[in-house]
């Protein structure tokens, strides 16, 4: 029996192997090399299609933009420099081009300041949706948000941006992104219980 520090090791050793076998997968892509292309396209096509489609609540908007997405990457990737993982550099790639889609269709991105909405954050982040409810179910109703809501819903929940961050990309104050936050939050949690008083 492997002891933990045994596990640990052979733990580092696979993620270090794995690491050496997408750097040379890239640097492949960094010199046009179709199979290396495809590769990496392969590797990451599937989670990026997840963001693009959580992004825009459309399976064919999400699978052209998952396209230019790889595009984007594949003509900027002598700009990455291993100082991130490639899976998080390419995800910002592919929000980018979400946002900008968003944009481009003129989405209502004007976003609310009202304070109320997130003044008790430490109730909010407590607070359950509701037993039985998966994220699945949570993906599923925000279909129904605003595309400007939506977004930002995602970014923070799904995504793993905090509201710093949200903020500096869509270049709106981080009150705005808190606020619009907390009102598609509060949108979700009233389709869920909806949702399952309706299947009782």
């Amino acid at each position: 029996m492997l002891s933990l520090n045994s596990r640990k090791y052979k733990d580092k050793v696979q993620a270090t192997g794995k690491q050496e076998i997408h750097r040379n997968i890239i640097e492949g892509c960094k010199l046009g090399q179709q199979r290396s292309q495809y590769q990496l396209y392969q590797l990451y096509s599937k989670a990026m299609f997840n963001v693009c489609y959580r992004m825009m609540s459309n399976r064919e908007e999400a699978e052209d933009l998952l396209q230019d997405s790889f595009t984007d990457a594949f003509h900027r990737l002598h700009t990455f420099r291993y100082e991130s993982s490639f899976g998080h550099w390419l995800k910002r790639v592919t929000v980018h081009k979400c946002i900008n889609e968003i944009k481009r269709k003129k989405t209502d991105l004007a976003y609310y300041d009202d304070m109320g909405w997130f003044e008790n954050q430490e109730e909010e982040k407590e607070e359950a949706y509701g037993n039985g409810l998966t994220v699945e179910n949570v993906k599923k109703a925000m279909e129904h948000l605003p595309s400007g809501s939506r977004m930002i819903f995602s970014l923070y929940l799904l995504e793993g941006y905090d509201h710093v961050e949200i903020s500096q990309i869509l270049d709106i104050s981080e009150s705005n992104s808190k606020s619009q936050y907390m009102r598609a939050r509060r949108k979700i949690k009233e389709l869920l219980n909806t949702n399952s008083h309706e299947t009782r």
